[in-house]
């Protein structure tokens, strides 16, 4: 008797394995819209259904803890006088923090503790400008922004939690072409995964950086993405697992355009291919997996509305013509996204 029900688990298990996910037929989506005054919000962290955090131009960060029912605004100011703009953010756990990161000089990086906010890293140049921030675990995070001094991009790293951060020496970064840089469109050029993050360029080059040791070494990909000008490249990066991801992007300045703007790998980012080449979507400044759906289930959004595909990025549907900078699941069903003076929130069926 034991022997049966043993063969009977064992077949329930590999039946269960083999059944391919089915992803679901989405044609249109409604999305709730928060209005949130003066602030263009280009970086969102999703907790859940009820909490979400954001941080926008004018020094605007905010957050909600009841599903947007009511908003807690804070606007900084660094010693008086500097309005610093947010196009980074990101939270760490285990501290229960939220950090903040500017743009232009002097770029200004803050914890936040839903009541006060201070600098916990300060860098002055005149070609500083940091565009994504992430947190691989409860102590490893990383930023990135574009060359300032030499020919590397600029990555700065903490090990303590995000209480102290250090810039990467140059010599110790692969070398970037002249014109190589990236987009604080979404902070989402960035993605972390266990110990590894790629990082997205674009402009007169466009490939993808990738690290397995939290930053310490890298390797450098070609993509087929659009590249040649200050406004063409990747916009976003979003990998299912260590091996299958998706980049989008294409031309700020010809938003409608829809050629060599999709990529997708399933080597972890050595060799991409381009998908949907000549179709929807066009220009999309964020792409990302929806969450337990095995990589079938898409989502982009960008300045000509919101796009989904059912196959892993290879077709599209757009499904929605509301303009928005990012966008985050937080499961399965639920969404929080980011706009010009506005947060979304989906929920899908």
């Amino acid at each position: 008797m034991k022997s049966f029900f043993a063969g009977v688990l064992l077949f329930v298990f590999f039946w269960s394995c083999t059944q391919e996910y089915q992803p679901r037929e989405i044609d249109n989506i409604n999305i709730e819209e928060f209005k949130i005054d003066s602030t263009s919000i280009r970086s969102l962290v999703a907790i859940d259904s009820l909490r979400m955090y954001y941080a926008g131009s004018n020094g605007c960060i905010g957050f909600t803890n009841n599903g947007g029912n009511t908003w807690h605004k804070k606007q900084l100011k660094y010693q008086d006088s500097i309005t610093p703009n947010f196009r980074s953010i990101a939270f760490n756990a285990n501290t229960n923090l939220v950090y903040l990161l500017s743009i232009a000089n002097p770029a200004l990086l803050y914890q936040y503790n839903f009541s006060d906010a201070w600098v916990v890293y300060e860098e002055k140049h005149p070609k500083v400008f940091y565009d994504s921030m992430k947190f691989f675990d409860e102590k490893n995070g990383i930023a990135m922004g574009d060359p300032t001094e030499g020919n590397c991009l600029s990555i700065i790293l903490t090990n303590d939690g995000g209480n102290t951060w250090s810039k990467t020496p140059c010599k110790d970064l692969p070398k970037v072409e002249e014109g190589e840089a990236a987009f604080a469109a979404s902070n989402t050029n960035i993605k972390v995964l266990g110990n590894t993050v790629w990082i997205a360029t674009g402009g007169i080059k466009s490939r993808v950086f990738k690290s397995i040791d939290l930053g310490v070494t890298w390797k450098v990909y070609e993509t087929p993405i659009i590249q040649g000008s200050g406004s063409q490249g990747i916009y976003s990066i979003d990998f299912f697992n260590e091996n299958n991801g998706i980049i989008i992007g294409g031309d700020y300045s010809k938003p409608f355009e829809n050629s060599k703007n999709k990529a997708i790998t399933v080597d972890g980012g050595k060799t991409w291919t381009l998908v949907a080449d000549g179709q929807s979507p066009n220009y999309k400044s964020c792409v990302q997996y929806v969450p337990n759906t095995n990589g079938k289930e898409v989502f982009a959004v960008g300045k000509t509305g919101v796009s989904y595909s059912k196959d892993g990025g290879l077709n599209w549907n757009d499904i929605n013509k509301e303009s928005y900078y990012s966008i985050q699941f937080v499961d399965r069903n639920t969404a929080w996204l980011s706009g010009n003076n506005k947060i979304g929130k989906l929920i899908l069926p």
